[in-house]
């Protein structure tokens, strides 16, 4: 395996805040390479080193003559009035394709990522499918090397899972930043983490997140020791400094630099343990009841659309409910149902008296962008009551990782995860029987999430939980309701129940297509004028048939390449990746065929 892109001794700093240092690292053909670290720790800045996009302070990049690296942002944009076709045949135009070439590609790749129609305006679009045409466009310059920056944001459960498989059967090379635990453990081959933690704040170990957060844990432990063993040491030698002792030869003098080493390393060391993490805990109201809220054949539409019908659900302490469907089902709609915010088109509700319920906002509405950071933390007063105490605004601002300078700061200032850890400070100060959370998790690093899930997982009262966090959904949720088309409503024993009805689906679909297909191909196309001759015409009637088993051979290739079982077993693992590059040869000599025949149908 040839190096594609090598970082040696890089270092990056902003606004005199380290972010790493002496960081050394080749990205190889086949790389799947997952990044982590908390917000701000210069994760996508790297990404932005590795793509020429910010220079390092220090340090070399090198990279493989003629390597073609593509970048996909977190919010790729588009113009968002033309249609499919347009954009992929421009961007390949812009990777220097002549527009004939630039317009197969684009049609090969929009069937290949599976959008069912070229000439959909992009503005129409969901955010999972303006994701897969992000991914369409970097890979009509056919990249050796593809940057995603936290690839899973905002995306549906079902788009989560569909780009998880699209990465593990991916023929090129890929680093993402993600912060989502589950997509990393499916795909991810080796991990890095950029924390203050480190020599340098960057580590890297093969395998993955699992296997990585193992090896952290026994390194943080190491560390641990570590300082008590030298705490010990540290001590005794500081006692010989008090005492003072009069001869001061060669061997006192090195003692005392000794002493003052031990010094530094020991801050060093306290520094790396002791990094900061937001300290969340919502507070209960104590409230002792079987029952906190029923509902009854709630039903809600707008116009002839319906999003769900005849739900009945209770909640109780002790109970958490996940929520889940895809993006447009109406989740967000349910939990303002259940908060009272907007009423039910059918149905009725049955609380407690005196209900409290908590409600976090997934578009964060209830902040506004000219408060500072003050009134958003504590409504400009000098200080918050917390569980019956008054906590001083400048200590609960550091509670939740911010900064006594920053009090005057506007809130539109604020990024994103910022944002997140202000809303969720705002709602700790109220005690609720009922916690509803829409996507609490959105914008907050992997260290933050943690603390959230045990604060949540303590909780004694009812919370309703909308994520596509399969992490936390999969930790803290005992019931789960999932939303469909046409207001089905679904109950599921566990998450992985729900993800395996969406596999089920996802291949009868494409079953029932193929059959469309290979149907309406039998059957003479009116308005075209037919070029072939009788054999490219049967060819032709078969085509997309062909295509789909080729592409099913593709996928069975790819994951015997990635079988850990012949891993170490040289003869099956050659074997498999002939097959493999077999299946690729034939899936593309197919697309290659499929549009020369098309171009004949066409007249052209």
């Amino acid at each position: 395996m040839g190096v594609l892109i090598g970082c040696q001794n890089l270092a990056k700093s902003m606004s005199h805040k380290i972010l790493f240092q002496d960081l050394n690292l080749a990205i190889e053909d086949g790389e799947k390479l997952g990044i982590i670290g908390p917000n701000g720790a210069g994760k996508s800045t790297f990404l932005k080193i590795l793509k020429g996009l910010e220079v390092p302070d220090s340090g070399t990049i090198a990279a493989r003559k003629g390597l073609r690296l593509a970048f996909i942002t977190q919010e790729p944009q588009f113009p968002t009035e033309k249609n499919l076709e347009e954009v992929l045949t421009a961007a390949g135009e812009n990777e220097g394709l002549d527009h004939a070439t630039a317009l197969i590609e684009a049609h090969k790749l929009l069937s290949r990522l599976g959008f069912p129609d070229p000439m959909q305006i992009v503005g129409t679009l969901s955010g999972g499918w303006r994701k897969r045409l992000a991914i369409a466009e970097a890979l009509i310059s056919n990249p050796d090397l593809v940057l995603f920056d936290e690839p899973t944001n905002h995306l549906d459960l079902r788009s989560v899972i569909w780009l998880e498989e699209f990465l593990r059967q991916a023929s090129f090379a890929w680093v993402l930043v993600s912060h989502d635990r589950f997509f990393l453990d499916r795909t991810a081959q080796r991990i890095m983490e950029i924390h203050p933690a480190y020599p340098g704040r960057w580590h890297v170990e093969d395998g993955g997140y699992s296997s990585f957060i193992e090896k952290k844990e026994a390194y943080l432990y190491d560390l641990q020791v570590k300082e008590a063993s030298l705490a010990n040491k540290l001590r005794r030698e500081e006692e010989w400094l008090v005492r003072q002792p009069k001869a001061r030869g060669t061997k006192a003098r090195y003692r005392i630099d000794e002493a003052m080493r031990m010094k530094g390393e020991m801050q060093d060391l306290k520094q790396r343990l002791n990094t900061s993490s937001a300290n969340l805990d919502f507070q209960a109201s104590g409230r002792k009841s079987k029952q906190l809220m029923q509902l009854k054949s709630i039903s809600k539409r707008y116009g002839d659309r319906v999003l769900f019908q005849n739900l009945d659900c209770v909640l109780a302490p002790g109970m958490t409910l996940g929520i889940l469907g895809d993006n447009g089902t109406g989740k967000s709609t349910l939990l303002k149902i259940m908060g009272g915010i907007e009423p039910p088109t059918e149905g009725s509700i049955q609380a407690i008296q005196n209900l409290e319920i908590v409600y976090f906002d997934q578009a964060k509405e209830q902040l506004q962008p000219d408060w500072t950071l003050k009134r958003a933390l504590s409504d400009g007063h000098e200080a918050v009551i917390f569980r019956d105490r008054s906590v001083h605004v400048a200590s609960w601002a550091r509670r939740f990782q911010f900064q006594a300078e920053q009090l005057d700061t506007p809130v539109s200032f604020l990024s994103g995860g910022e944002k997140a850890r202000v809303m969720i400070s705002r709602l700790m100060q109220r005690k609720a029987d009922v916690l509803l959370l829409d996507e609490p998790n959105n914008d907050l690093d992997i260290d933050t999430l943690e603390i959230l899930e045990d604060s949540l997982e303590d909780f004694p009262g009812a919370i309703v939980l909308v994520s596509h966090d399969r992490y936390l959904l999969d930790r803290l949720c005992t019931h789960f309701l999932g939303l469909g088309p046409g207001g089905r409503i679904t109950a599921y024993a566990d998450y992985e129940q729900w993800e395996r009805s969406l596999l089920d689906e996802g291949r009868a679909q494409k079953k029932d297509k193929a059959g469309a297909s290979t149907s309406a191909a039998a059957k003479p196309k009116p308005g075209r004028a037919v070029k072939l001759s009788y054999n490219e015409q049967r060819e032709y009637e078969k085509m997309e048939e062909s295509i789909l088993h080729a592409e099913e051979e593709l996928s069975a290739a790819q994951a015997a390449v990635e079988d850990p079982s012949i891993a170490s077993q040289t003869q099956k693992l050659m074997a498999a990746s002939e097959r493999l590059q077999k299946a690729q040869e034939t899936v593309d000599r197919l697309y290659a065929r499929w549009t020369e025949l098309e171009s004949k149908v066409q007249g052209g």
